[in-house]
């Protein structure tokens, strides 16, 4: 008898990106193309070509009409299914793509969407991306259907919409009301157990950072705990937390968290806000970066850029310069703000910094306890 394969069509996808020049360098739309790149591949589809275009100020339809004459030409030659833009658009932007080039369009946003929904495992982690997803149908609900009929499904349709592309507003905002109450207790565990640490007077680390970097990789060689650890983007997103014994005057727990990325979507941050609290209520964040990328710095400012719209831009820090096993020279001090209290050099694969980490662990810690048995005098 015999034996067939199946083979997976891949989606053929243009990677779009525009902005202004005043803005941005040519160097940067580099970078970002080079990340959602990445992204496309990690929701499995293959980018075929990526394009770019440095406007003098914004327009309606994201790309002037000369490139979007370029974009069609380039559908047709290159057997383009779909064409993934940079940034968030708004839906009436999206569906007037759509009607130009006659291909399915999906934004930034809807692309990470998709790739949550397919990394979530936990039921919080679940609930947490069906609510961002039906957050960000809602406004699309307008035209969605039609077009989502007559260009097929996959990447950027998978979640809530996929099922449900001809419901109405009313039944999107009951998911979503439904949803909130799940989250809501789930919440309230989640708060019963941190002020039980709290009064504990425990130590909480959390790990914060770049998606990629590292962090949950880290987290097992610190704890001894065998949690999902690849080399692909986000693939954490259900934090996890765990004792964590430093030496006998020190009761410590230790989190890890999503990973961050540049341009995180907004409803991304607010659905996954009782995740993120585990970081919100640290005593102390571990921010792991690749020190082993090109643009390191960078990934260091949009880290610190999240941290301050969530409020912690004062929590006590400490920088993980993480991947040192891929360079030669990794004794470079990074300019930082107060709130770092150390640097720290570490290959979470090769083990290696793992001592001179715990010892800045302890020594942070030490700080937080004087600090605590300050408050409670």
């Amino acid at each position: 008898m015999k034996s067939y394969k199946t083979e997976i069509i891949k989606e053929r996808a243009l990677l779009i990106a525009a902005d202004q020049k005043k803005k941005c360098s040519k160097r940067k739309i580099k970078e970002s193309l080079s990340e959602l790149k990445n992204l496309c591949i990690s929701a499995g589809a293959e980018p075929v070509l990526e394009l770019s275009q440095l406007l003098d100020k914004p327009i309606n339809t994201y790309i002037g009409s000369g490139k979007i004459s370029e974009v069609k030409n380039l559908i047709k030659q290159l057997d383009i299914d779909l064409c993934i833009f940079d940034d968030e658009l708004n839906p009436s932007t999206q569906r007037d793509l759509e009607n130009k080039l006659k291909v399915k369009v999906i934004d930034r946003t809807a692309l990470i969407l998709d790739i949550f929904s397919k990394r979530a495992q936990s039921h919080e982690g679940k609930l947490q991306v069906e609510l961002a997803q039906s957050e960000y149908l809602l406004p699309r609900l307008a035209g969605q259907w039609s077009h989502l009929e007559r260009l097929g499904g996959g990447i950027g349709t998978r979640g809530p919409g996929e099922t449900q592309i001809e419901t109405d507003r009313r039944l999107v905002r009951d998911k979503i009301k439904r949803v909130k109450a799940g989250m809501k207790k789930i919440e309230n565990t989640r708060t019963s157990q941190r002020s039980k640490r709290i009064n504990n007077n425990i130590i909480n680390y959390s790990l914060v950072g770049y998606t990629n970097s590292g962090k949950s990789l880290l987290f097992n060689r610190l704890v001894k705990s065998n949690i999902l650890s690849r080399n692909q983007l986000f693939s954490t997103l259900d934090t996890t937390t765990r004792k964590f014994y430093l030496n006998q005057s020190i009761s410590s727990t230790i989190s890890d968290t999503v990973g961050f990325i540049n341009k995180l979507p907004t409803i991304l941050v607010e659905s996954f806000k009782s995740t993120l609290e585990e970081a919100i209520n640290a005593d102390v964040l571990l921010h792991v970066v690749d020190f082993a990328s090109d643009d390191y710095l960078e990934k260091i400012n949009t880290v610190d850029n999240i941290l301050e719209d969530l409020g912690l831009a004062e929590v006590p820090k400490l920088l993980i310069k993480n991947k040192i096993d891929l360079l030669d020279n990794f004794d470079e001090i990074i300019d930082l703000d107060a709130s770092y209290l150390a640097q720290i050099s570490t290959s979470a694969k090769e083990g290696l910094g793992l001592e001179e980490l715990r010892q800045g662990l302890i020594t942070s810690a030490a700080i937080i306890q004087n600090e605590k048995s300050y408050i409670f005098i």
